[in-house]
């Protein structure tokens, strides 16, 4: 059954913790309905504690499985979103192999949870966003060919140029398009994901992130920018 629409809503898909929950916690306090998916076996998360003030629903999800993309899609049938944002992404614990050290099963996990799955979850829940809302994915400056002058996260830094590309291949398939399609460079942020020594903090980023979101809603295409609202290169 869908509920009644008071306010825009948004489905933040990995919005447990760091970058996802900020990400939640702000649309939550711009008048937004957020529905926000954690893991199956995350047990209480920081989005838990934020849904306890009522305006977030949670939902779970492991991106990696295909099936709950399906039943996640069920389940939110007949619900309408303004703005779909797709925030998993992982790295490997030893950032600074070469490609050549790199593992099958890292390999195939990275791409598998930064690239190729979130865009299963655009193309599964496209359907749900209204027709001049957001369709988004948390990219990284590192994803960005032209500024890598120095390697290094070689299998991040592909993964996420895979997933520009991907979100580029689905971009060029919209016969006319309207919605809002994002690519998302947040910065380097200290969190698990960017480590002890990354220059910014999460209240630096993400508030500035989505001040970037709401202005790019309703300006149909497709852009890569950070959360300064640069054009990053491809």
């Amino acid at each position: 059954m869908s509920l009644p629409r008071t306010s825009p809503t948004i489905l933040i898909v990995a919005a447990g913790r760091g970058l996802g929950h900020a990400i939640a916690e702000q649309f939550h306090l711009r008048g937004w309905h957020v529905i926000g998916t954690v893991r199956p076996d995350s047990g209480r998360t920081r989005l838990h504690e934020l849904a306890e003030n009522g305006g977030v629903e949670i939902e779970t999800l492991d991106i990696n499985d295909p099936a709950q993309i399906a039943s996640l899609r069920r389940r939110l049938d007949g619900r309408e979103l303004d703005a779909l944002f797709v925030n998993a992404g992982i790295t490997t614990e030893d950032q600074d192999v070469t490609i050549a050290e790199v593992t099958d099963e890292d390999f195939t996990t990275v791409m598998l949870t930064n690239a190729l799955n979130p865009m299963r979850v655009i193309e599964s829940l496209q359907d749900l966003v209204t027709p001049t809302g957001l369709l988004g994915v948390m990219s990284s400056g590192q994803g960005s060919i032209t500024n890598n002058e120095r390697g290094q996260r070689e299998i991040y830094r592909s993964s996420k140029a895979a997933l520009n590309q991907l979100m580029r291949s689905y971009a060029a398939r919209q016969p006319e398009p309207k919605r809002t399609l994002l690519l998302t460079a947040p910065g380097w942020i200290r969190t698990d994901l960017g480590g002890p020594d990354a220059p910014l903090a999460i209240e630096d980023s993400i508030p500035r992130l989505v001040n970037v979101m709401l202005d790019q809603l309703g300006t149909p295409g497709l852009r890569f920018l950070d959360y300064q609202n640069k054009v990053v290169p491809w």
